[in-house]
Formats: C-alpha cells, structure tokens, sequence
C-alpha cells in the first residue's frame, strides 16, 4: 500500500473513524503465539514493530516499511513499565488505543498485541541487561532503562518471532543496544533501522512532544537547529569538543533549554571519543520545561 505522508498526518490529527475488527488486536501471549504459528505454517514471514503506543508519523514510517517487506505485520502496543525510573512519566505517558487501532488498520497491519502489564510480567526474577553500550547517553541518568527495554523487546521477540524487527533512528542508543542484544544472544532476527521523521519545521517526531506548551513547543527547536549546526561543521579529524562546544551554544541560547547531554560516541560502542576518525554518533537529550526531548545525527568518516 501507498500512503501519502500528508495523508499519515491529516489522519493523527483528526478524529476520523474507522470500523476497527475485533480480530487485530490480541491481549495474551498464548493467542498471539498460537496465530503467529498458524501465518508462519503457511509459509508466511512476520515483521515485528515494537511500540509503546500512541503513534505518530515516526512510527507510521516503520509500519509502511514493515509492510513493504513482509506478509504479516504485527505492531506491539505496551507501555512498558520497567524502562520507568521511579520519577519518570509512567502514568503522565500519552496513550490512546483506540486511536492506534485505527492508525494501524489504515496502513494495513495485520495484529495489534496489546498486553496488560500482568500479561508480560508475572512475579519477574529474570531480566535482561547489556552492559558498557547501555552506560553512556540516555543509560547515565537513566540507569535503569536499557534494561527494562532488552526486557520487554526480547519478551517480544520470543512471543512474536519475528523475521524482522523495525526501529527508529531517533532512539539511536535503543536500536544500538538491540542490535548488540540480537547478536549476542543469537536472535534469529533481522533489526531494521529507519530515519527520524521530523516535523515541517525539523521537530523530531515524539510521543512526549504532546506535553510542550505552545512556548515550549517552539523553545523545542532549538535541538533540531543544534542538529543542524553540528551537520554544517562535522569533518573527518576535527575535536569532539570543538563540534560539541558549538551544539551547546545553539542549545544554550534558549532560555527554557536544559542540556542534559550532548555527546559525541562511537556509533558501534556507545563510548566517547575525542576526535572524530571513525563513524560516529552525535546525540543529545535536552529538557524544554519538565520535558526530556532527544535528537541525534549520524556521521560516517
């Protein structure tokens, strides 16, 4: 199927109805497991797009390529309590699925799993955790949140088994680390990495951008212009510091900003680097009011 962009968009923000069957969604484990087989003995391949629900267009980009690339297209829809810190915006988080039924009915998803929490977490003792990649970025004043994350992705990957998995280059560490899980604990699983889908004013798309005020929205800018920045000047040899200390300045002239990080890491290791001579990753998390926002770019020498 092809679906204008425009289309994707004017769909989200509009409240248009769609009759939505009973049948996509699943709520356990063993109904989802017990039609994943039923595809799979009919020779079909499945693709897996993990989510934590309230779709945007970011998420609408990888179920059209999903879509592109598989018989059977099953999206995950679960707020995943263990990637929370105790402080964190568990229950502020947006959600609204029968909106999601809807988005993903139109680009023609195939099953929608959305489990209760009880459903994916029964009295758990056994987690799964990725070090040295998961201690940098988002992972240093998030310390708690790779793990939950290669928890429930690799919760998912047993219950779905998936040919291919898609995630989204804005969560540029996430697709990192997942990418390492597979290889490391031989997952049978193709990890597809997809770009960041921007606003028109180079917004990166975000669930968490419903919370900016109008001021703050506009205030959010200045990531995608530090973005930016760093694109224009980033060359083979220069200083890390010399490209970071000219992102922060953008940043920094925003008076409702807040840098948490800006940093420059090897795009395999997550580790920092003093100069850039390998493919890198430029990343950043930056608070506009009580909102963490993140953005990223790639660099290959």
């Amino acid at each position: 199927m092809n679906f204008r962009k425009e289309a994707i968009s004017e769909f989200i923000k509009s409240g248009h109805q769609w009759n939505v069957t009973e049948e996509r969604g699943a709520k356990t484990i063993e109904e989802t497991r017990k039609q994943i087989k039923a595809w799979k003995k009919e020779g079909k391949t499945v693709g897996l797009v993990p989510t934590m629900g309230f779709l945007h267009e970011g998420h609408a980009s990888l179920i059209k390529k999903c879509r592109e690339e598989n018989d059977i297209v099953v999206v995950s829809d679960f707020v995943n309590p263990t990637q929370f810190g105790p402080t964190e915006d568990l229950e502020a988080y947006p959600r609204d699925f029968e909106r999601d039924s809807k988005l993903c009915e139109s680009l023609g998803a195939d099953m929608i799993f959305c489990p209760e929490p009880s459903e994916m977490y029964h009295d758990p003792h056994a987690f799964v955790s990725i070090d040295t990649l998961s201690e940098t970025l988002c992972g240093k004043t998030r310390p708690i949140h790779f793990k939950g994350v290669c928890t429930v992705v690799s919760k998912l990957f047993h219950i779905v088994a998936p040919d291919k998995a898609y995630f989204g280059q804005k969560d540029a560490q996430q697709l990192a680390i997942i990418r390492k899980m597979v290889e490391d604990l031989n997952f049978d699983i193709e990890i597809v990495g997809c770009p960041i889908i921007r606003e028109e004013d180079g917004l990166a798309k975000s669930s968490r951008n419903t919370y900016l005020s109008k001021e703050e929205r506009n205030a959010a800018l200045c990531l995608s212009r530090a973005v930016k920045a760093g694109q224009e000047i980033i060359q083979t040899g220069m200083m890390a510091e010399e490209l970071l200390g000219k992102m922060r300045a953008v940043i920094e002239a925003e008076p409702l900003s807040k840098i948490d990080y800006v940093s420059v890491v090897d795009a395999l290791t997550m580790q920092p680097v003093e100069k850039i001579d390998k493919n890198v990753l430029v990343a950043m998390a930056v608070y506009i009011g009580k909102t963490r926002l993140i953005d990223n770019f790639s660099y290959e020498v």
